[in-house]
């Protein structure tokens, strides 16, 4: 990278393989990952971890609570942030009898997200 603001790579389910997959050759900052697919639904034994942990630069993953490629409590531990959205799915929707409110869960997500990119530096 050249001069300039420094680049975080990201992005939202298979986006975000592949931003933790290249942020090394990217040369970013950091790693925003969107609904990371941690596994195949139903099928956790099929873990993507090792691209997670391999991002190679500060990390924060914001994940529903109900998203089937990966609930938070099955993510690894290790050296990155994850933030949960109460009842999301993959796409961050939640169910109308949710306890949050869909309006409510994208704050969360914003909300997240301009504090950790805040305290990048």
């Amino acid at each position: 990278a050249g001069a300039g603001l420094p680049v975080i790579a990201g992005g939202r389910s298979a986006g975000a393989r592949v931003a933790c997959r290249t942020a090394a050759e990217l040369g970013a900052h950091a790693v925003l990952a969107l609904s990371f697919p941690l596994h195949p639904p139903g099928r956790p034994e099929k873990s993507r971890a090792a691209e997670l942990l391999g991002a190679g630069a500060p990390t924060l993953v914001v994940q529903g609570g109900n998203d089937p490629f990966g609930r938070p409590a099955e993510f690894p531990e290790g050296g990155y942030e994850l933030v949960e959205i109460p009842g999301a799915d993959h796409g961050f929707a939640v169910p109308k009898r949710a306890e949050t409110g869909q309006e409510q869960a994208l704050s969360l997500l914003t909300d997240a997200v301009t504090r950790w990119t805040a305290a990048l530096g």
